[in-house]
């Protein structure tokens, strides 16, 4: 009986590092609870609807491998989702990726490099699909310098995303593709990258965070 603590332990452990982030388990265990309450008094629907509603959440902070690409001249995608806005003005060549609830939300370094700058502003919820959202919501962005390029990466939160998440902090070192934050719930991402890079998306796509190429060094 002694070990079954730390069998628990080495599950949950296990649990957590091969299918979901840890910032998920809260939103796990209480419709979990609630669902074994519901049920121990007899409200079985409620009971089922609370345990759709945590398979949901497991779905949600689910934390999939990915296949990362090895070239050194190329900006991966930040998040999973769909390219929303594609832009160009004296700042660079800028990207938004928006994230529906359905998609994985963990947000991927575009680049490998030096994060020299991270800034957070408290903002509102417009809903993440405005491209005026990049500029008034709550948003957290990352400035990682590589060896070939500078690249500014933004957490917007959305209408419904309730916190923005970022593991890294100034003067870490991140490798291409490597894991450095998330967004609970609906949201986007914003890539900011030089000028000279060639775009390799279009509006409309389909991209995987630390997968997708979404721009190359010309």
């Amino acid at each position: 009986m002694s070990d079954v603590p730390y069998v628990l332990r080495s599950n949950l452990l296990l649990f957590q590092l091969n299918f979901m982030v840890k910032e998920g388990l809260p939103f796990i265990f209480l419709p979990l609870a609630a669902a074994i309450v519901a049920f121990a008094l007899g409200y079985l629907i409620v009971a089922v609807l609370l345990l759709v509603l945590m398979f949901f959440m497991a779905y949600f902070f689910r934390d999939p491998k990915r296949n990362v690409p090895t070239a050194d001249d190329i900006v991966v995608s930040a998040a999973d989702g769909k390219v929303t806005r594609i832009d160009e003005d004296e700042n660079g060549k800028l990207v938004s990726v928006f994230l529906s609830p359905l998609d994985v939300h963990i947000n991927r370094a575009p680049i490998a490099g030096k994060i020299i700058e991270l800034e957070y502003v408290k903002g509102k919820k417009v809903p993440a699909t405005r491209n005026d959202a990049s500029f008034v919501n709550e948003r957290n962005s990352i400035t990682i310098q590589g060896e070939k390029m500078t690249v500014k990466c933004t957490q917007i939160a959305g209408i419904v995303a309730r916190r923005i998440v970022c593991w890294s902090k100034q003067g870490d070192e991140l490798a291409l593709g490597q894991k450095y934050g998330l967004i609970k719930f609906s949201s986007r991402t914003d890539l900011l990258m030089p000028s000279g890079v060639e775009l390799k998306v279009k509006l409309g796509d389909r991209v995987v965070g630390g997968e997708t190429i979404i721009a190359k060094l010309g």
